[in-house]
């Protein structure tokens, strides 16, 4: 990608094959300003593990990516990046050939259109994270990770949702707003103690509107969101080692040790504690099976 004049980038090509291009995404915003209009020549899926971003594709829409999502982007598609609240972003970036996944894109009905970004599933957080961590492995496989990006590819374009284009655009577009506005202000401050009312200030709706527009467009309540958003900012830092368990707890916006505890194994499948412990890539192994134990569970 190129980057807002505004902001430092770093970006590394980490694995290429034939068929798919992995690389790593750093940003160090000095503003919350747009960047550039840019395109990419393949289309590609950009996987947050820390910070926020924004896409624009289109006047008036833009979607927010952050530790919890996956955001598309469709070759020589015209887009705008930009960075809320000046945090910064670092990513995990897929880029492969949409051809590849026509079965994938273009299994949509008249009436109907892709969203361009997804909520991901913890399984799907912790596939990421795993790739991450095998990317940075001198003895790595290139075999493995090949497999390893087609398969996280492959859950990101599950978990992208068909929508229904509305009867009347300009609400469409309105009301996609202001759920975006929601997971912007979410995005900034996952640890801020969030009221429906708050929010719905944001929005520019009421309350109640709100609470029924959201879960429309994004699958799901803004409680189950706000624990997703803290959950996924937190799990980076867990697995990176450095703040020990309670303070991360307290930093991502939880009471307590044993709250933040709780939360975690019941989304990701596994305590803080123990998915830390086998974070390593030696132990990359037991790592997949907490992956495939909690998919069993969520069948």
């Amino acid at each position: 990608m190129t980057h807002p004049r505004n902001a430092s980038i770093v970006r590394c090509l980490l694995f290429e094959s034939d068929s798919i291009r992995i690389g790593s995404f750093e940003a160090n915003p000095t503003s919350d300003l747009c960047g550039e209009i840019e395109s990419q020549s393949l289309s590609a899926v950009v996987l947050p593990f820390a910070g926020v971003f924004s896409k624009y594709d289109a006047p008036g829409r833009h979607v927010i990516g952050t530790p919890s999502h996956a955001v598309f982007i469709d070759a020589r598609k015209p887009y705008r990046i930009g960075f809320p609240g000046a945090l910064g972003d670092r990513a995990i970036v897929v880029h492969f050939d949409g051809g590849l996944v026509s079965d994938r894109i273009g299994c949509r009905r008249a009436g109907e259109t892709l969203r361009s970004d997804a909520l991901l599933p913890a399984t799907t957080m912790i596939r990421r994270n795993l790739l991450r961590r095998r990317l940075n492995d001198p003895a790595r496989d290139p075999l493995e990770i090949e497999t390893m990006g087609f398969e996280l590819l492959e859950q990101c374009l599950q978990a992208r949702r068909v929508e229904a284009l509305p009867l009347h655009l300009a609400v469409g577009l309105r009301r996609s707003l202001a759920v975006e506005r929601v997971k912007e202000a979410v995005a900034v401050a996952p640890a801020e103690a969030w009221s429906i009312a708050a929010l719905a200030k944001i929005a520019h709706l009421s309350s109640f509107h709100l609470c029924r527009v959201f879960r429309e467009f994004v699958g799901t309540s803004i409680y189950d969101y706000v624990l997703r958003e803290r959950l996924a900012q937190a799990l980076n830092v867990v697995l990176d080692g450095g703040d020990d368990i309670t303070t991360i707890a307290l930093d991502a916006g939880f009471a307590s040790h044993s709250h933040f505890t709780a939360r975690f194994r019941r989304f990701f499948g596994c305590a803080p504690v123990a998915l830390r412990r086998t974070a390593s890539a030696a132990q990359a192994d037991y790592f997949r099976k907490i992956v495939t134990a909690r998919a069993s569970n969520q069948a």
